[in-house]
């Protein structure tokens, strides 16, 4: 049984930092798509940023406009891990933070993946 179980989430300061982690179990992840995505009240879910197995030992990652520069996405294969690097928060980054894995990435991308974790909480003071 594939479980994703995030962490790391809090409340900062705008233009703090926090690292958000996602370990994954029930499977070997090494070819998944895996991503987050955020959700914040009243609005949709949207994407923020993905890793995508590549062939051999490439990796591509993508972002949204709203977080590059800022955030940065990284994995452990051996770890099983995923984590988010978000730096200079600002207020509007204040959302429940979902991981996510797909073995196909153009369904993770539009937000349809396989599986999620239960999401965890940043809210970031102005």
């Amino acid at each position: 049984q594939v479980q994703l179980v995030e962490s790391g989430g809090g409340l900062v300061q705008a233009g703090g930092s926090l690292r958000l982690s996602c370990a994954a179990s029930g499977r070997t992840f090494t070819n998944y798509a895996m991503g987050w995505f955020r959700q914040a009240p009243g609005k949709e879910r949207e994407f923020v940023a993905s890793t995508r197995w590549g062939g051999g030992s490439i990796y591509y990652v993508e972002y949204a406009d709203s977080v590059k520069g800022r955030f940065t996405i990284s994995r452990d294969n051996v770890k099983n891990t995923v984590d988010l690097q978000v730096n200079s928060l600002k207020p509007e980054d204040t959302a429940v933070y979902y991981c996510t894995a797909d073995p196909d990435f153009s369904r993770l991308r539009v937000g349809i993946p396989d599986y999620w974790g239960q999401g965890t909480q940043v809210t970031v003071s102005s």
